[in-house]
């Protein structure tokens, strides 16, 4: 599929039931979970910015549009990018950042309402940001599916009320899709869900089973870094093993020309 194709196909996914959407953190595991008969991916920044060798954040957006060429390169699938807080502040930042995104290769994309050094953003310079990134969007010749996130619950601000009235600011300015990572609880998930209009979202975290946050009324489902701590502790594990002398784990065997042929 073409660009345009993709970003009509993952339209058509938040339309129809439920899914999941695993976070890839390179190249190769995007390969697999195509393989695995996935039907869309997203980007993770905590993920993307390990195989980078630096923390959740450190990666730049120069960084990241190569990272999004890269991953929508070598798969068919639609792919979505985690755009953190839009790299910068202003609503032309978010403005940017959606425009380079789409250049790159997505068709959809987050911005968030948190700033690394100042906190969760005011209402209404978040629901600006939103604005500016539904304009930019706009301009394109296909069509972007923008997420709006709502940091609270894990930004130590877990204010449902308020993360409600965020997510409702950023539909009115033209969210496709809203994002409340961290939500913890079926009862969490169906207030926000009950209390706007767009799909939603969620976050799987432990503690939810799949069919459990999708009854609560979630439409999208995702795992963010969680697919990247799962290889990363089996790496860990083997080398630790591998440090005692003990090559055991080292046995093991992958299906790759099944998954990357």
């Amino acid at each position: 599929m073409n660009q345009s194709e993709k970003a009509q196909a993952f339209r058509a996914l938040h339309e129809g039931e439920p899914f999941v959407i695993p976070n890839p953190p390179d190249a190769g595991s995007a390969r697999v979970l195509e393989a695995l008969g996935f039907r869309a991916l997203a980007t993770t920044s905590s993920g993307f910015a390990f195989t980078l060798g630096r923390l959740d954040g450190g990666a730049t957006l120069d960084d990241v549009c190569a990272h999004i060429a890269l991953v929508a390169s070598v798969t068919s699938l639609p792919l979505s990018a985690d755009l953190e807080n839009g790299y910068g502040p202003a609503p032309e930042d978010a403005e940017r950042t959606i425009l380079r995104a789409a250049a790159a290769g997505a068709v959809g994309g987050s911005i968030e309402d948190y700033d690394p050094e100042h906190g969760l953003y005011a209402l209404s310079q978040a629901a600006d940001r939103i604005a500016a990134a539904h304009a930019a969007a706009e301009t394109l010749d296909f069509p972007f599916t923008l997420t709006a996130r709502a940091e609270n619950h894990i930004r130590g601000n877990p204010d449902l009320d308020d993360t409600i009235a965020r997510l409702q600011a950023y539909e009115r300015a033209g969210a496709d899709v809203l994002f409340a990572p961290g939500l913890r609880s079926t009862e969490e998930i169906r207030t926000v869900c009950e209390n706007v209009s767009k799909p939603v979202n969620v976050l799987s975290l432990p503690g939810l089973a799949l069919d459990e946050i999708t009854g609560a009324g979630a439409q999208r489902v995702s795992v963010g870094g969680a697919l990247t701590w799962v290889a990363v502790a089996a790496f860990g594990d083997a080398a630790e093993a591998l440090k005692r002398g003990d090559v055991a784990p080292l046995a093991t065997r992958l299906p790759l020309k099944e998954w990357l042929g």
